[in-house]
């Protein structure tokens, strides 16, 4: 919410608020994620899936197989609990959420990482920048969009599209000028100069130009956290490369 313009939301003692975040140099993207709380009861929850993401970082590596990898993080995810109010909760990883491989100037470049068992077989390869990015959760370990979109990307695929509104001709321009293939929301549009955008985006988005990526909730009541670092998979090592003094 705070990427939405005008937005007043203040942080409260039990709040768990997961701040996912990118950087660049020349579209060399660094995905990173971690997850703040205040109340020391969800310490176990973070734990966990703090854990999930070494874990997943230490099972990556040039020929392992993807699905590996997730059954490494459910492996560990699941092996934390959490009590919240005389509850105890196994922490889930969010089954249909996942790491993914980074690309030039596209933060999701084509192949996923899971944090469940299954899926994939396809292996890693070198040169290859992977995000590996865990969720856990106390709900039912599942997501779906809800509430007000403020974050989006322009499809990295997607061909030329004849636009008729002039509006979306003017947006797509200072989207291509201001953020390229990398990820905007609502405050920078407005940062940008653009005044009057709701239909012109609406449009590019209806029209595959531009795809909308929309908060991610599981169950009402329910607690998340997440953790992320990009790893690089260089012929004789593993570096991670989000690695910092603080994290």
């Amino acid at each position: 919410f705070w990427w939405l313009p005008g937005d007043t939301t203040v942080l409260e003692y039990d709040d768990v608020v997961k701040i996912d975040f990118g950087t660049h140099i020349n579209g060399r993207i660094i995905d990173c994620a971690f997850t703040l709380s205040f109340n020391p009861r969800y310490d176990p929850l973070v734990k966990g899936v703090q854990e999930a993401t070494e874990a997943g970082i230490k099972a990556s590596g040039v020929d392992v197989r993807l699905c590996d990898v997730g059954a490494a993080v459910q492996e560990v995810m699941e092996s934390h609990e959490v009590e919240i109010d005389g509850q105890v909760y196994q922490v889930k990883p969010i089954r249909n959420l996942n790491g993914h491989s980074i690309g030039p100037y596209r933060i999701h470049a084509g192949k996923t990482v899971p944090i469940v068992k299954g899926g994939e077989t396809t292996r890693m390869e070198e040169n290859e920048f992977y995000a590996i990015e865990t969720f856990g959760s106390t709900g039912r370990g599942q997501v779906h969009d809800d509430m007000d979109c403020s974050h989006y990307m322009k499809n990295f695929d997607q061909q030329f599209v004849p636009l008729r509104l002039q509006s979306s001709k003017q947006l797509l321009n200072l989207i291509n000028k201001n953020f390229g293939t990398l990820a905007f929301c609502k405050r920078w549009l407005e940062r940008a100069g653009a005044s009057r955008y709701a239909m012109a985006l609406k449009d590019l988005c209806d029209k595959g130009v531009v795809d909308a990526y929309p908060p991610l909730c599981d169950i009402k009541g329910c607690y998340t956290a997440q953790f992320e670092h990009t790893i690089l998979l260089r012929p004789t090592c593993k570096e991670i490369i989000s690695r910092g003094d603080d994290y």
